[in-house]
């Protein structure tokens, strides 16, 4: 069995942190590619889509091994950026949307 500390390791080095970023408005979207569904998340907010992050916050644990990734990659710079226009902001948030 694969440790969190492994997963956050792999998630990072196979570039699976992605930073959709909306231009010229600057807003961004964090997503996490996981082995069967993509998550979203706020790193400011310390939020998560995760059901892991959302039955550990029940528990009192603050964060899940998505966010921890998105922290690494952020420090190691090994974030993959993708560059939209603000004309797909909606288009794109629909989607995540019918995701959940």
């Amino acid at each position: 069995m694969t440790n969190d500390s492994d997963r956050i390791k792999s998630i990072v080095s196979e570039n699976r942190v992605k930073l959709h970023l909306f231009e010229p408005s600057q807003r961004k979207i964090w997503t996490v590619v996981g082995k069967s569904k993509e998550h979203w998340l706020d790193p400011d907010a310390e939020y998560c889509s995760c059901l892991g992050y959302f039955f550990g916050r029940l528990n009192q644990k603050t964060t899940c091994y998505h966010l921890e990734s998105v922290h690494l990659a952020k420090s190691e710079n090994k974030i993959d950026t993708i560059r939209f226009s603000d004309d797909e902001y909606g288009d794109f948030i629909s989607g995540l949307i019918l995701d959940l």
